[in-house]
């Protein structure tokens, strides 16, 4: 489909437009090696992933909390808190910061006449309050995450709840997303894909490729808006 075809841009959140790395110094706060975070996140996104496809739901909160114990209690030696280790790894969620190139795409893209929403698997208040943070919370129609589906991206239940709250059709929709996960997911529920690179420069081949793909959202709202009518 055209890009000048889509209405509704889809933002994926955790990774896509916020940055994950403070969150080490959290993991050290708490004797937990900070290179351990990527393998902590992957397991949080497994374990959710693994509900909805049983046909179960728990959100992210309860996921990535139960996730935090059991990261701690493998570690020889640690001899912590858990309640204390959880609460500061989930409060980090609160003081994330966006990529640097956030503000610029999200601007270019809306004032290039886009509808902006986002879908996360995590919490919409907490997309709220890094949106806010980032002074850019007044170009988004809607916000939303999967306590309204209850069941977690990829699942097409999930994409379908967010389009259908910004009032559009999956064709009319584009999800920009960093993980190939997602666009795949979004893909198959009808919406078009754009991958944010950051950095990779491997889509995977087993799944299904994006419609459009670019560095960052800098590189991709010039695009889009080039192609705007």
């Amino acid at each position: 489909m055209p890009a000048d075809q889509h209405q509704v841009v889809v933002f994926d959140v955790n990774e896509t437009l916020s940055g994950l790395t403070s969150l080490r110094g959290r993991f050290e706060d708490i004797g937990v090696p900070g290179q351990l975070l990527p393998a902590w996140f992957a397991g949080v996104l497994r374990d959710g992933f693994a509900l909805t496809a049983a046909g179960a739901y728990a959100d992210f909160a309860s996921v990535a909390h139960d996730a935090v114990r059991t990261l701690v209690s493998s570690l020889e030696g640690w001899a912590g808190d858990e309640e204390e280790a959880v609460h500061q790894v989930l409060d980090g969620f609160a003081h994330l910061d966006v990529h640097p190139d956030v503000p610029y795409g999200i601007r270019k893209l809306s004032e290039a006449g886009y509808r902006l929403t986002a879908m996360t698997n995590g919490a919409a208040a907490l997309t709220e309050q890094l949106l806010d943070t980032a002074g850019v919370l007044d170009c988004f129609e809607t916000l939303s995450d999967v306590r309204g589906p209850r069941c977690w991206k990829p699942a097409p239940a999930a994409y379908r709840y967010a389009v259908e709250r910004a009032d559009a059709r999956p064709d009319q929709a584009l999800l920009v997303a960093v993980h190939p996960w997602d666009i795949d997911g979004a893909r198959r529920a009808g919406l078009a894909g754009a991958w944010l690179r950051r950095g990779a420069s491997v889509y995977p081949q087993t799944t299904t490729p994006p419609t459009l793909s670019a560095a960052d959202l800098r590189e991709l709202a010039d695009m889009l808006a080039a192609d705007r009518p």
